[in-house]
């Protein structure tokens, strides 16, 4: 018969040093497993910064481009006063080029508006911490840690041996 921590009944107990050890490794593992849920959580959210990073980048040129044209619109109108062919066809351009640059600017800001803080792995995290002290100090405490909708209570404190993630 063993016990929970795969320890014979009557068997000696655990030294220091593997204790020790054994926490050291399970605190190796939970921290390679919080960086993993940050990665997968924040790559989305890069991407989404990414594209409307680009997208306000792509109107800011057609913007810049539409000033230019604007100008130049400006200066031929001056110069022929009432005469239209030219100036008239740089002011059509310009005024495209600004209707562009206006969507462009409207698409990468809702997609800089979809950016998140990483929220599970904030949770998990906190609920990692609770779960150490409550084991440095001794309290069992009743504590959530969700691996998902189905995720139960989990007992964290001495004589709990598991932690589902």
């Amino acid at each position: 018969m063993t016990t929970l921590n795969d320890r014979p009944v009557g068997a000696p107990e655990r030294t220091i040093g593997q204790l020790v050890a054994d926490a050291t490794k399970d605190m190796s593992e939970l921290v390679r497993y919080e960086i993993a849920l940050a990665k997968a959580e924040i790559t989305a959210d890069v991407k989404n910064g990414a594209i409307g990073g680009g997208l306000f980048g792509v109107a800011g040129l057609f913007g810049f481009v539409a000033f230019v044209f604007l100008g130049i619109t400006v200066a031929f109108a001056l110069h022929e006063g009432a005469g239209w062919p030219i100036w008239l066809s740089f002011l059509v351009v310009a005024a495209a080029m600004l209707v562009v640059a206006g969507l462009a600017a409207a698409v990468g800001f809702g997609r800089i508006k979809q950016v998140k803080p990483p929220e599970r792995t904030i949770r998990t995290t906190k609920d990692s911490i609770a779960a150490i002290k409550a084991a440095a100090t001794g309290k069992p405490v009743a504590k959530t840690i969700a691996a998902g909708p189905s995720a139960g209570p989990v007992a964290v404190g001495p004589g709990s041996h598991s932690v589902k993630h």
